[in-house]
């Protein structure tokens, strides 16, 4: 063998990328209770390698003749303490294991040490079973993990090595001693691994994570034995309902999904008629950690005729992204490209149909099982509603199971029915205020007025709040109305007793108001005497014409500052503060009582959230104040 051979044949060492690296410093130096994920991720791997190869196959005869019968085969071996994960699927090319196990590719696994990162220490551990790690997993078990693999369709094979301890080695291997075509995981077990290497403990792990996956898997209990099915690999999808247990659709749904919880909502149906297809939807009942990814995609399986086309095709809208779907059609063509896939009416067709289908669904759920349900508002209210703001057509559907917190909801949320089956006499509007916590809302000074006169009103805290309430028309005849937009329209709504009771006499405030308007002018689009105020002496709202302040303050933070236009500041003539105002103000004229003027608006504008016009005025104006009550 000549030198240059030599070299060629000898291992290339890579050192792991910095994540990659922090995971495997995670995965050899930290003890988990979940340690069985790891050969739920090989498995998963190895069956999606069956399938990719078996789509490949479909437009590449030379592939098709090396396809066989989809298979994953698991071997044990005591004596040398290994257990071998194989598959007969697409295989990885010398560049295909670079990029593949040297790098982080699934955002996932990068949101896991990103989550895991804010966690308490000591607390880590508990991730693990919430949350997939892909390959790097097999390191909590094994000192060693060897890969020897041979592309689909090429002659040469790999071997790719790690100690999980920052690097990895790739080298040819002999074809002799590499599989046929496929992968080969071969993990040398540490010694505090032992279980793993028990043919019971590999079948429960099979039968309790793995038995839904749509390729059969085969168990070695020890070389030389004959291999036992322990999975029969048909699709769960296409078994009919009443043979399946909620048990296997809780397996497949974290097959599925990658997470340990149990679904809140399963859906499983066949759809016939001009498009056939069938469905198996999942509503998680955990919050995925990818739910708030810029790129808001869905995560959907799409199958012709039992071949995987698209592990993460569009089908259903942005606001339903938290779905765990399949869809199997034999209505599509099977040498359709993964990309034309998107462009596809009866894709589109489909999509619509699952979506119209999962939203009846959750109403179903919300009516039937209502404490279910708030676990599931919970978790994605927040993202339905994107589908108020983003697709009208879907507005009723969603406002039938949209649920609010409100004035009158005590801790628990309220539906726009309930709202309107209350409505007060003379009220015309949905009242709602927005902003970004519903205890602060609810003690906002703009929804004095209403409460006074026993006024529902929501309290709207998802920033997709300020947005939709603004396109959506309202509900049942009665439009959405913002408590600091505008003049409060609530005079013909009677006073409840109570508030009838408390009502102080107004002060003559003609001459306060044209003051104000006069030295705050900077400061305030206008001045006026409020209605929605019964306790704090004032408040800020917007303009009749112009935005919600909230949605005015979103827009601002992204660098629409000119929208934030001057609020108009309205005054309680019967409160104190006030009654002293148009004191001072005929005793020391406007001048004298200027510093008491612009308190009133840095106190309305710390009560709206905001800092006051002058910090450092304000802070005098306060001292000087409390010096004179001292």
């Amino acid at each position: 063998m000549t030198q240059d051979a030599a070299t060629a044949d000898a291992p290339q060492q890579f050192g792991f990328e910095a994540d990659v690296a922090q995971l495997l410093e995670l995965m050899t130096h930290s003890v988990y209770s979940e340690r069985d994920v790891f050969l739920r991720e090989l498995i998963s791997n190895a069956a999606d390698a069956c399938e990719k190869l078996r789509y490949e196959s479909l437009s590449n005869e030379k592939l098709a003749a090396q396809a066989g019968a989809p298979l994953v085969t698991i071997t044990l071996d005591k004596e040398k303490r290994l257990l071998t994960v194989a598959d007969n699927g697409v295989g990885m090319s010398r560049d295909e294991l670079i990029s593949a196990l040297g790098a982080i590719a699934n955002s996932g696994t990068r949101a896991f040490l990103e989550k895991l990162g804010k966690e308490k220490e000591g607390e880590g551990s508990s991730l693990i079973g919430r949350f997939g790690v892909g390959f790097y997993s097999v390191f909590m078990v094994a000192d060693l993990v060897e890969v020897a693999t041979r592309r689909a369709g090429e002659g040469e094979a790999w071997l790719w090595s790690s100690e999980g301890k920052g690097t990895y080695s790739i080298a040819p291997l002999d074809i002799e001693d590499a599989p046929l075509v496929g992968a080969r995981v071969t993990l040398h077990l540490n010694a505090e691994s032992d279980e793993f290497l028990e043919p019971w403990r590999i079948e429960s792990i099979v039968r309790e994570h793995s038995g839904a996956v749509s390729v059969p898997i085969d168990l070695v209990e020890e070389p030389g034995k004959e291999p036992r099915r322990i999975a029969d690999g048909m699709a769960l999808w296409a078994k009919p309902k009443s043979e399946i247990t909620q048990e296997q659709y809780t397996d497949f749904y974290r097959q599925l999904s990658g997470g340990f919880d149990e679904p809140a909502l399963t859906a499983h149906w066949r759809a016939e008629g001009r498009t056939e297809y069938t469905v198996l939807a999942f509503v998680p009942s955990a919050r995925p950690f990818d739910l708030f990814e810029p790129s808001r995609k869905s995560k959907s399986k799409l199958y012709v005729r039992r071949v995987l086309i698209s592990r993460d095709v569009e089908l259903l809208p942005a606001f339903l992204r938290f779905v765990r779907l399949v869809v199997d059609s034999a209505d599509i063509p099977l040498n359709v490209s993964r990309e034309m896939v998107q462009k596809s009416p009866v894709i589109a067709s489909i999509g619509k149909a699952v979506a119209t289908r999962i939203l009846g669904d959750l109403k179903k759920l919300a009516e039937n099982e209502p404490e279910k349900f708030a676990t599931v508002w919970e978790n994605f209210g927040a993202v339905l509603k994107e589908g108020l703001h983003e697709d009208p057509s879907r507005r009723d559907d969603l406002f039938a199971i949209a649920r609010f917190a409100s004035t009158k909801s005590d801790g628990k949320t309220r539906t726009l029915k309930d709202y309107v089956a209350d409505l007060r006499e003379n009220q015309t509007a949905i009242y709602y205020i927005t902003g970004d916590d519903a205890k602060r809302l609810a003690a906002s000074p703009q929804v004095e007025g209403f409460r006074a006169r026993g006024v529902e009103v929501l309290l709207l805290d998802d920033a997709v709040d300020a947005f939709w309430v603004t396109s959506a028309l309202g509900y049942e005849g009665k439009p959405f109305k913002s408590v600091t937009q505008g003049a409060a329209d609530i005079d013909l709504i009677p006073l409840a007793e109570e508030a009838k009771d408390e009502a102080q006499p107004a002060a003559d405030v003609g001459d306060l108001v044209a003051a104000l308007k006069e030295t705050l002018a900077d400061s305030v689009d206008d001045v006026r005497v409020s209605t929605r105020l019964t306790e704090s002496a004032a408040c800020l709202v917007a303009s009749d014409q112009g935005l919600d302040r909230q949605l005015a303050r979103i827009l601002a933070e992204s660098g629409q500052k000119g929208l934030l236009g001057k609020p108009v500041l309205e005054i309680n003539a019967k409160h104190p503060a006030v009654a002293a105002l148009v004191t001072s103000l005929r005793d020391k004229g406007r001048d004298g009582a200027a510093d008491g003027m612009h308190l009133l608006l840095d106190l309305a504008r710390v009560a709206d959230g905001e800092q006051p016009v002058d910090p450092s005025a304000f802070a005098k104006r306060l001292s000087a104040l409390l010096a004179k009550g001292a």
